[in-house]
């Protein structure tokens, strides 16, 4: 295998450029859109697909999935750059840096920003930061749902769509009260658009510090109840089922769901036929509330006890495990992955929440909630690849065209490696590992429990519309 570095019409490559030429030869290709891996050869010349060779016999002997990988370049639906407000944390630009980083081609930055996102002159000082950062990766938005996210009246939702947001949100708070919720579902389906749901009851979690089970118990945490994410998807779906009757339009994303009991609530309620998806976050496929406790097992790999022999390996409460909502029991975790298995979860988004150390290195209970997690991603999805627990296809599937799907027409097309358009791919390698460290993440928000853990599968090249959006060193 060999993996020619790609030029971009100058001695020194340069983010933003157009990739004159990128030859890869003997790589495992990854095509979700065709739903085929294998060895292949693909050419890349004046940031085009020229072409796709799949290989066969004597001439794909040294192809293997578990080395080099080429994947269409990977789209996350939920991912905040703190831009504008919060800029200490994250910008436009350097969270562009960390999507490349992470093999992220395009992101959809959600609405609670400060001021928010509720009317398109906001959006508009988006736009300009991501023009002016340089970098090719697409940034796209949500816009809220409600004026200010406070839940009583409508936002603009006509003027948001007109201006080019790919949805509607409250992100960090449901859309409440339930009133609100089906008039803007209602009012967002007639605009051809999705409401994305962030599903949480606060009635249930007010003061509420981790997963309510044996670990919160045990370290004298508040109880975040499983059940305050189920009644929130359990009214969602009700009010679902109502407005589209008569606005056939509508559409509910539920997004980073991460209990068994939501779950099922979506598997059923996709056999009935209501238009919903949901999406499901690399850190809580992989880590558990065991971490909290100093545990340092993958899910797929716990016990459901973090004291047991040799497993605490780390100091407990670590803040940068503080996350909304909470890492749940590993019964949890596994339900996760099975939704990803059978389709249930129609994607993988990062929900990518960095934040500065003043904000994170407190007292567990008042860190605010959040991992920077849109570099370590693929590291945590490969995991569950390797354990035997997630097929790559299917992984890659729901890094790409699942994401895409949900957008829907406009915002989900180009996904797939397709001769003669624009390249837009990811190269990476699962026979190497990189090392965590707040040098390497190129985000400003160094929140992440997995600072100095080696994980899997170092990203190589990431080329977005052609142009060149990350080249490892």
């Amino acid at each position: 295998m060999e993996v020619v570095a790609p030029t971009l019409g100058a001695s020194t490559p340069v983010v933003g450029e157009v990739v004159a030429e990128l030859e890869i030869s003997g790589a495992w290709l990854v095509d979700p859109v065709a739903g085929r891996e294998g060895p292949a050869d693909v050419l890349v010349r004046d940031g085009r697909v020229e072409a796709v060779t799949w290989l066969e016999g004597d001439d794909a002997a040294d192809a293997s999935p578990g080395g080099v990988v080429v994947a269409p370049g990977f789209v996350d639906l939920h991912a905040h750059f703190r831009e504008p407000g919060n800029e200490d944390a994250e910008t436009i630009a350097s969270g562009c840096a960390a999507a490349g980083h992470g093999g992220f081609t395009t992101v959809c930055l959600m609405p609670n920003t400060t001021p928010p996102l509720d009317e398109p002159g906001v959006l508009g000082l988006v736009r300009a930061a991501a023009a002016a950062s340089g970098s090719p990766v697409r940034v796209l938005t949500w816009g809220c749902a409600t004026a200010g996210r406070a839940g009583e009246q409508l936002a603009v939702l006509g003027e948001l769509a007109d201006a080019g947001v790919v949805g509607f949100s409250d992100d960090g708070a449901m859309v409440a009260p339930a009133a609100a919720f089906r008039s803007a579902l209602a009012y967002a389906g007639s605009l051809g658009l999705p409401i994305a749901e962030h599903a949480e009851e606060p009635s249930m979690t007010e003061g509420a510090e981790a997963n309510d089970g044996l670990v919160a118990t045990v370290l004298g945490l508040r109880g975040w109840p499983a059940a305050a994410e189920e009644a929130a998807v359990a009214r969602d779906l009700a009010i679902v089922a109502e407005v589209v009757r008569d606005v056939p339009g509508a559409r509910l994303h539920l997004t980073h769901l991460s209990t068994r009991g939501a779950l099922e609530l979506v598997r059923r309620a996709k056999v009935s036929g209501l238009p919903v998806t949901c999406d499901v976050t690399p850190h809580h496929l992989a880590l558990t509330d065991a971490w909290i406790a100093g545990s340092r097992g993958w899910a797929w790999d716990a016990t459901g006890d973090p004291w047991t022999a040799g497993a605490v390996t780390a100091q407990p409460f670590d803040p940068s495990l503080r996350v909304n909502p909470p890492l749940r029991a590993p019964e949890h975790a596994a339900a996760c992955l099975e939704a990803l298995l059978d389709g249930t979860a129609d994607a993988i988004a990062t929900d990518h929440a960095p934040h500065t150390v003043v904000d994170k290195q407190v007292e567990f209970g008042a860190a605010a909630n959040g991992i920077s997690g849109i570099e370590t991603a693929l590291g945590l999805v490969l995991g569950a690849v390797d354990a035997g627990r997630l097929p790559l296809l299917r992984a890659v599937e729901a890094l790409t065209v699942g994401p895409a799907r949900v957008l829907g027409e406009p915002f989900g097309g180009g996904v797939g490696l397709v001769e003669g358009e624009a390249a837009d791919l990811v190269v990476f390698d699962r026979g190497d590992r990189w090392t965590v460290s707040t040098d390497a993440l190129l985000s400003r928000g160094k929140n992440s429990p997995l600072i100095d853990r080696d994980l899997p599968g170092r990203v190589l090249v990431t080329i977005a519309a052609g142009r060149l959006a990350y080249l490892a060193d």
